[in-house]
């Protein structure tokens, strides 16, 4: 493994970040078994197939829709990771216990089978987060939990696996169904976790979609609903699959503004109870973790890191303190957001 990627799987270990995750951890303990109000999406070809969510999804009810449940999961397993003995950790491994049965995985792991199409590719790459974290927590809890979890894991990952190689061409928004994001959650899972036919095509993969590209619109990003950056995310996946220097010239060719004339400034959601429009306080996380890791593979005295280091500040600040005044159109989600960002800084 090169030097560039060896830095960051050390910068993504690091796990620093106990007395800040507090609060986002009880935004995902308020959700987490809280069935309603929900979102579903569910496809029914017959009338007996409209079901409430907890029957349709024994697991991942709670926070309003089923990725954010999903990743609300990997939220309290984060807590548990990094919070010790504290009495916040007992509240996440007792939700834990509570969610994470065998009879109720199964019926998930079931219903990703039947529903191939289902939360395709941004909740079945938390899925495959989960496991991550998972495998990361050393107790025998966490054993029980990954061994649990390894099915849900097996059907998300072969869900991926069947679409990956049909896919003509990167998806290039800013929400759920961004290509890049997904497949950079779904490779640090495939080399955390030592499944190398993974990481091998999700590597081939983003060379096919991203290789040539160039020139990226930064100046039109965001949407007016975006929690991600379609050019970071890329750039983002991309700075863990091509060797140093040829990111070093793929960036260039493809984000030559970048930490020059372009500056990402903090967005403002209009109405923090629009859900849709709440996105905009993640897109200033995402921006700033995506910003960091990049911003990691450049040269010592670039001078783009002195433009870069500004925005993201701002970014982070602006970002984590949004939530702290959300009511739970953000509450259910972007405390994870805050998690992953605090544990790559």
């Amino acid at each position: 493994m090169n030097s560039h990627k060896d830095l960051a799987i050390s910068q993504r270990a690091s796990l620093t970040h106990d007395r800040y995750i507090e609060p986002f951890v009880r935004c995902a303990l308020d959700g987490i078994h809280r069935e309603f109000p929900y979102h579903l999406t569910h496809v029914c070809t017959a009338e007996e197939h409209i079901q409430r969510p907890r029957d349709l999804f024994p697991v991942f009810y709670g926070c309003f829709d089923w990725h954010s449940a999903v990743h609300g999961h990997w939220l309290l397993m984060r807590g548990v990771r990094v919070l010790g003995d504290s009495g916040l950790a007992e509240e996440c491994r007792a939700a834990l216990n509570q969610s994470l049965r065998p009879e109720g995985l199964a019926h998930e792991r079931a219903y990703l089978e039947s529903h191939p199409h289902f939360e395709r590719p941004y909740g079945l790459a938390w899925v495959l987060a989960l496991g991550q974290e998972a495998h990361a927590v050393s107790s025998k809890e966490g054993s029980k939990w990954e061994e649990h979890i390894q099915p849900l894991v097996d059907g998300a990952w072969n869900s991926l696996a069947a679409w990956l190689p049909k896919l003509g061409a990167p998806i290039r928004t800013g929400t759920h169904n961004q290509t890049a994001f997904s497949m950079m959650l779904a490779l640090e899972w495939a080399e955390a976790c030592d499944v190398p036919e993974a990481a091998e095509l999700i590597r081939s993969r983003a060379r096919t979609f991203f290789i040539d590209d160039h020139s990226y619109p930064l100046h039109l990003e965001p949407s007016g609903e975006d929690f991600l950056s379609a050019s970071l995310g890329a750039g983002w996946l991309m700075s863990a699959v091509l060797e140093h220097d040829e990111y070093l010239a793929w960036l260039e060719r493809t984000m030559p503004e970048l930490g020059r004339a372009f500056r990402f400034s903090v967005l403002e959601p209009s109405d923090r109870n629009d859900g849709r429009l709440v996105h905009l306080d993640g897109a200033n996380i995402s921006r700033a973790w995506m910003l960091r890791d990049i911003m990691r593979l450049l040269p010592e005295k670039d001078p783009r890191l002195l433009v870069m280091k500004e925005d993201v500040g701002q970014l982070e600040k602006a970002g984590l303190a949004s939530i702290r005044s959300q009511n739970y159109a953000g509450t259910h989600w972007l405390g994870t957001f805050a998690a992953y960002l605090l544990g790559r800084s």
